[in-house]
């Protein structure tokens, strides 16, 4: 990372991060709309998301493949950044504090703070079970190779992890909304120095670092 052209902006995603994150994000919605639909008939109506049941049964594993593979990228991208350490634990400790937005009672926070990197983990858990469980049940090509036993303990699996994905991802949004200009910072790839030395203080003094260099 380094500042952007722009006076007064810092460069906090690539174009590159940027399309990364979205195509998880969009297929995430996709899956998590669709995946309710198969998972209850009173849900039924989502697969209209992918326009009804027969193609909501072919493109949901498809989907699910891609956001794996999406995924993974992003964690190629930004693991190092998501390493709790001390101040993390402190951040997690003055819960309230963040709540009630006393930033100033808080530690410096690098590029990511504690809770979003609990949902970089949460995530890193998940992925891989939904990818595997979602093998197991998909019915076309390769359930047939399981026994009925392994195939209904996926399944539970399967809807576990996707419930656990879904409550951490609905966070992940609010949070997004919450803290101005956290949205835009994936829209349009930059952050004002404000916004930077309030949320990420000690990411911030990395920029300028390495751009000092």
């Amino acid at each position: 990372m380094k500042p952007a052209d722009r006076p007064g902006l810092i460069l906090r995603y690539t174009a590159g991060e940027r399309t990364n994150h979205w195509i998880v994000a969009i297929s995430f919605v996709l899956l998590a709309l669709s995946g309710l639909a198969l998972f209850h008939p009173s849900m039924f109506w989502l697969s209209n998301v992918l326009g009804g049941g027969t193609w909501t049964r072919i493109l949901h594993p498809f989907l699910g493949v891609l956001m794996f593979v999406s995924f993974v990228l992003l964690v190629l991208r930004f693991w190092r950044h998501n390493m709790l350490n001390a101040n993390d634990r402190v951040w997690l400790r003055h819960a309230g504090d963040v709540l009630a937005n006393h930033e100033e009672a808080l530690p410096e926070v690098g590029r990511y703070n504690a809770g979003q990197k609990l949902l970089f983990f949460l995530m890193v858990l998940c992925m891989p079970l939904l990818l595997l469980s979602g093998i197991v049940i998909w019915r076309v090509y390769f359930s047939a190779y399981f026994p009925i036993e392994v195939i209904r303990v996926s399944a539970v699996v399967h809807a576990i992890c996707a419930f656990a994905l879904i409550c951490g991802i609905i966070v992940h949004i609010y949070a997004a909304l919450w803290v101005k200009g956290s949205v835009a910072a994936m829209t349009r790839g930059t952050v004002t120095y404000g916004w930077a030395w309030k949320h990420h203080r000690a990411w911030f003094r990395e920029v300028f670092r390495q751009g000092n260099k």
